[in-house]
């Protein structure tokens, strides 16, 4: 039995229960393009891959970023590891690894693949697409994801050599003609899903263009839409779990304690501090989060294997989020890998940037308890003149 499955059952058994579900979300090939697989500072034990440069342009070393072979190392360097639950991947790269490899077949580690890309996360270079209203697309067809082809062989089994579970996302706007055509399109994935036994998990992104909502009430809004979306969906169409940001403890509890049935895990947004991650992880676990997804939090750390660990750690309640980053910081040294922040720094709690293109900045005040080198309240962030007009949602790619 695979992890998760295993975790969703517990924790629908025992809602007092410590299991925690941890997903790497390594799909930003649908957001980002060259910039996706993340800084090169951090390779698998393979090390960098061949790739063809000029060299009155530059070399291997001065390119930025990995390539996707050197991406596609990590990821199976993490699910080797076996401390995460969830691989969540594009649907290209659930077939090289899934499909053609079987990378997943003998490992607890469910492959997942983003089953939906809508606008606000084209975040290429250049682009002006995450400023518009979200609109709702889809390049992944679920028999695309399941096989690798247009149409799956159904023996009825329910066994496919890709992934059978995928992440649905969507954007509410608080726009009447915008929010109800995203619905629509919701509705017809989760009846395609239900007939092709496909599984899901749906992600709530926060409105990504001002929506007149104040921020303090946006965990308001967003719990108000997903439990009226998901009222006419019987059991069978219903999401395995949701991936919503952290809107702090009332919005987390009031949505956690609701129905005993829905599981809440919560999106990473930007990479932040090594302890925005970590504490981010340990307060939404505890005021009712049993899922977290995180993506750049993941692929930009220095040691990739050594974050996932320290986060394994945390909600296993064996350490503190301040613990963490100190140990964290100690297998740097002991790897002899430069940290990207001292440690005092990155004991910091920052208040990140949240949209995809990194154009907005969460608004929270955070009080800060038992960390020597942060002591009483971050004041609230006040948006500067260019972000002013646009509260972007926190998205995990």
């Amino acid at each position: 039995m695979k992890s998760l499955d295993a975790k969703l059952a517990e924790i629908k058994a025992n809602r007092a229960s410590r299991s925690f579900i941890i997903a790497d979300a390594k799909d930003a090939d649908m957001a980002f393009g060259v910039r996706a697989p993340g800084p090169r500072s951090f390779l698998a034990k393979r090390g960098g891959r061949p790739a063809q440069f000029s060299p009155e342009v530059w070399s291997r070393d001065e390119f930025g970023y990995r390539n996707l072979p050197e991406f596609l190392d990590i990821i199976r360097e993490v699910t080797n590891q076996g401390l995460v639950d969830i691989m969540l991947m594009s649907a290209y790269v659930t077939e090289q690894l899934a499909i053609k490899e079987g990378l997943f077949k003998n490992s607890h580690v469910t492959p997942a693949a983003r089953a939906n890309d809508t606008t606000d996360v084209w975040a290429v270079r250049h682009g002006a697409y995450t400023r518009e209203p979200s609109q709702p697309f889809r390049s992944a067809r679920i028999d695309h994801i399941q096989c690798g082809e247009v149409e799956c062989e159904r023996d009825g089994s329910g066994n496919f050599p890709g992934a059978n579970l995928g992440l649905y996302s969507i954007t509410f706007v608080n726009e009447l003609d915008q929010d109800r055509e995203a619905l629509l399109w919701y509705k017809e994935f989760r009846e395609e899903a239900e007939r092709k036994g496909f599984r899901h998990f749906l992600e709530i992104f926060d409105p990504n263009v001002s929506s007149g909502i104040a921020p303090e009430k946006l965990g308001e809004f967003i719990n108000d839409n997903i439990l009226r979306t998901l009222a006419g969906v019987p059991e069978a169409g219903r999401p395995v779990f949701l991936k919503i940001v952290y809107h702090g403890p009332k919005a987390m509890e009031e949505l956690a304690q609701y129905d005993p049935n829905l599981v809440v895990g919560i999106l990473g947004g930007s990479a932040g501090t090594t302890y925005d991650a970590f504490r981010l992880i340990h307060d939404a676990q505890k005021y009712g989060a049993r899922v977290a997804l995180f993506g750049r939090k993941i692929n930009n750390a220095e040691h990739q294997l050594a974050f996932i660990e320290m986060l394994r750690l945390i909600t296993d309640g064996k350490i503190s989020p301040e613990e963490a980053v100190r140990a964290y910081h100690g297998v740097l040294q002991a790897k002899k890998i430069k940290p990207a922040r001292t440690l005092e720094d990155d004991l910091k709690l920052t208040d990140q940037a949240m949209s995809y293109d990194g154009s907005a900045t969460k608004r929270s005040m955070v009080e800060v308890r038992n960390n020597p080198l942060a002591t009483g309240r971050i004041t609230e962030t006040k948006p500067t003149p260019s972000t002013s007009n646009t509260r972007t949602g926190s998205h995990g790619c």
